[in-house]
């Protein structure tokens, strides 16, 4: 099924369809901003323009798992940043970067809720607390 075909022309739709391209391809090439742009009647520019608002918005595939590293104050005062530099070490790539074999991305965010486990790492939706640079190599190996 032709994902635009479940919405009208509406340019309300935007954000909607931006989101259910994104969970069917896991990001949003460039020949969907087109043609999103296409069936709305608009600029691709106002449609790169609202999805690039949104930071859960990607243009680029990510990896089979994603990574994420909590950089919030409580993981900071706690060794978030040590944890942070063993799994960019670990996986070869930096945050925001994907492994070449596509196996990983690696995100931070600037909290991810989980401040009494501090300092806290995520793999997929999964959330590992209490992190140490020694316990990155059992959570990545776990996967």
């Amino acid at each position: 099924m032709d994902i635009l075909s479940g919405y009208n022309r509406e340019k309300s739709n935007l954000v909607s369809i931006l989101q259910a391209f994104q969970h069917e391809l896991g990001y949003l090439p460039e020949d969907i901003i087109l043609r999103v742009a296409d069936y709305l009647r608009i600029s691709p520019a106002t449609v790169y323009s609202v999805a690039t608002f949104y930071p859960r918005f990607k243009f680029v595939p990510s990896g089979k798992k994603v990574i994420c590293a909590c950089r919030g104050t409580a993981c900071h005062v706690r060794g978030g940043g040590r944890v942070l530099r063993e799994i960019e070490k670990q996986l070869g790539i930096k945050a925001g970067e994907t492994t070449p074999d596509m196996e990983y991305t690696l995100e931070t965010v600037s909290c991810m809720g989980a401040c009494v486990l501090a300092p806290a790492m995520m793999v997929d939706d999964e959330i590992h607390g209490q992190m140490t640079p020694a316990k990155v190599s059992e959570v990545l190996d776990g996967e």
